[in-house]
């Protein structure tokens, strides 16, 4: 499964071989189980303002930027985008909702991956479309050793979030190495199509509540069911990546 997804990926990607460096980690759905309450806190806020919005709807948008989010339902229901202050009117609720949700927990084996990729000598850089202070804050809590700003992408580091391939071009770069020393681990169909259009290798952790194959469709190269699986086939990933 894993060499034949290789295999399907370099083909594609008419790439050289995978040799891998870097590890690129979204954090909503992969690090923090946190998708639950930002559907909740995003169907209150939206329906605030007098937007239909749903949980699936929130799943399906998880990783664009919340101002592109609120833009996109403007745009469906008016016809137009949203003012300035109604994004900030909106995001600042959504933020409240979210506070209230109270403490976020942890993926299980997401810490245990993290710890093992970088006692294997491989860089691990964040790349999140979120700019929920509270979980950025807490990551150093959460994943003690592992994050620091010098290697963190976040909302307020891009013009284009995801699907756009921005955040993971600068991820890219910021490690200092080409798409093929990259993997992508990645939960969101939005952060699927980010990396696939910056031409990463991408592994999909299915979370939440979102079928497998709107993660395929999204472009993933494969798909597990959760940081478990990836945690006790890491080992075999790295293998087959690096021959």
């Amino acid at each position: 499964m894993i060499g034949e997804a290789i295999s399907s990926f370099l083909k594609q990607k008419n790439s050289p071989p995978l040799h891998l460096k870097a590890v690129f980690f979204d954090m909503d759905g992969v690090l923090f189980d946190s998708m639950p309450f930002h559907a909740s806190s995003w169907v209150k806020a939206m329906q605030s303002a007098g937007l239909a919005f749903t949980e699936y709807q929130a799943y399906i948008n998880e990783g664009r930027t919340g101002a592109a989010t609120i833009n996109n339902e403007f745009v469906k229901i008016h016809g137009r985008k949203a003012t300035e202050d109604e994004i900030k009117n909106i995001y600042q609720l959504k933020s409240h909702h979210f506070e209230l949700c109270g403490t976020t927990p942890r993926i299980p084996f997401a810490y245990d991956i993290l710890q093992k990729i970088k006692a294997q000598g491989l860089q691990i850089i964040l790349v999140t479309g979120s700019g929920q202070p509270s979980l950025l804050d807490s990551l150093e809590t959460n994943f003690p050793g592992i994050f620091t700003k010098d290697n963190m992408i976040t909302s307020f580091d891009v013009k284009h979030g995801k699907p756009h391939p921005e955040p993971y071009l600068m991820a890219l770069k910021k490690a200092g190495v080409p798409p093929w020393e990259a993997i992508v681990i990645e939960n969101a169909p939005l952060g699927i199509e980010a990396a696939a259009a910056a031409g990463i290798f991408t592994i999909a952790i299915n979370t939440g509540i979102l079928e497998n194959e709107i993660l395929e469709k999204a472009g993933a190269n494969l798909v597990l069911s959760g940081m478990e699986e990836l945690y006790q086939k890491w080992d075999s990933i790295l293998k087959a990546i690096n021959g």
